[in-house]
Formats: C-alpha cells, structure tokens, sequence
C-alpha cells in the first residue's frame, strides 16, 4: 500500500516514543495525592488526552488547576529516570523527512513535550501541544492546526497515531489515518491503514511530496 503527503503529522507519546512506564509512575502518585482510588482510577481513559481533561474527569472543577500543574511537574521530573524510549522506526522514519513536511502533535503540555522529545534526541521544526489548543483530541482542532502551520491543505496530510481519541481527531479533521499499533490492539484502531509501528513503513521523498509505502 502507497499513501502520498504533503505534510506529515506524528503524536507523540505512543507513536514516536513509549513513556508508559513513566506515566504509570506519575499518575500512579497522582491518584494517591489526590485520594483518588485505584478502582476509580482504572476507570478512566489515559491515552490520548489532555491532563487536564482526565483532571476534570476525577476531580472537583476547583482543584483541577493546581491538579494539572501537580502531574505536569511529576511527569517532567520523571523523564530522566529513564522511562521514556524511541519505539522502532522512528529514527529512520523521521530522518527521512525534510524538517518542514512532518510536525508533532501531542496531548501533552509543551514542557512536557519537549523534555521526552529531548531525551530521545528528537528535535521537531514544528510542534503543537496542549497549551496552542482549546479543545484537545478527539476535537480535530490540533492537527488542523498543524496543517496550518505547516502551510499543507489538510486532505493531504497524514496522522500517525495510537490512540483512537487521535484517530478520531485526525478523521475528524479530513487527514488520512495509520494507526500504530503500539499500545492498543489493531482491533480497536479504525484507521486507513493499521500497522504495527513505524519501522513497518518507508517514506520516500519526492518533489510532490513523500511518499508512504509499507515494507515488504
């Protein structure tokens, strides 16, 4: 299968990087400052989404400011313990791109954002994070920013992603979908292509855009 862009848009935490256990550790400590119990806790949706909206989701309205800035600085202090690693084929993947075709849009703050990127060694010419938005994924409001930014009518962009609530952001905002298959099953990704990460895929760049195909 050949997908062609203009402009590519990655997630972060799932599709380029794995910071699971990092977000175990954070969140874990989290609920427990918080009082909130594991079974509720269990309950709600991590990936994909703001902090504050997973905030609002457990907590009274009041507290949810302080709560937010609380995971964000546990989460930033935790980046080098180690928990946060390149999955396969982002390298190769992302070497291959010209810096100005590919942009990263994530569900975490800037901050955050850039210390998992920089411990990696990832350096994105473009990135949209949760503090350029109003509405976070599954609103489409994030890549059509990134499409913006880039200068890339949407229809021709392409969103990598992990998560359903991106999958549907990326429908959402009229962009081509794969799905890696890194942290949910294939089974729950609805996308136009499902693979199981990048290392999966090639890009090629030509002088009409880049050109993806999926490795034999």
């Amino acid at each position: 299968m050949k997908i062609h862009a203009q402009a590519l848009l990655f997630d972060n935490d799932g599709t380029l990087v794995s910071s699971l256990e990092s977000v175990h550790r954070c969140w874990t400590s989290w609920a427990g400052e918080y009082g909130i119990t594991a079974e509720r806790f269990a309950q709600v949706e991590l990936h994909g989404r703001t902090a504050a909206e997973i905030a609002a989701d457990l907590l009274p309205p009041e507290i949810v400011p302080e709560a937010v800035a609380r995971i964000e600085m546990l989460e930033v202090a935790d980046v080098p313990n180690g928990g946060v690693r390149l999955l396969p084929g982002t390298y190769d993947f992302l070497t291959a791109l010209p810096a100005d075709r590919w942009a990263v849009v994530t569900s975490a703050t800037r901050r955050l954002a850039e210390a998992r990127l920089d411990a990696v060694g990832i350096l994105p010419k473009t990135l949209i994070a949760a503090d350029d938005v109003t509405r976070g994924k599954p609103d489409p409001e994030p890549y059509l920013l990134a499409a913006r930014e880039l200068g890339v009518d949407p229809a021709a962009c392409v969103v990598f992603e992990d998560a359903p609530a991106g999958l549907r952001a990326g429908r959402a905002a009229g962009m081509t979908t794969v799905a890696l298959a890194t942290t949910h099953p294939a089974h729950e990704l609805t996308a136009d292509l499902v693979v199981e990460d990048l290392s999966a895929l090639s890009a090629l760049v030509t002088a009409d855009g880049v050109e993806i195909s999926t490795r034999d």
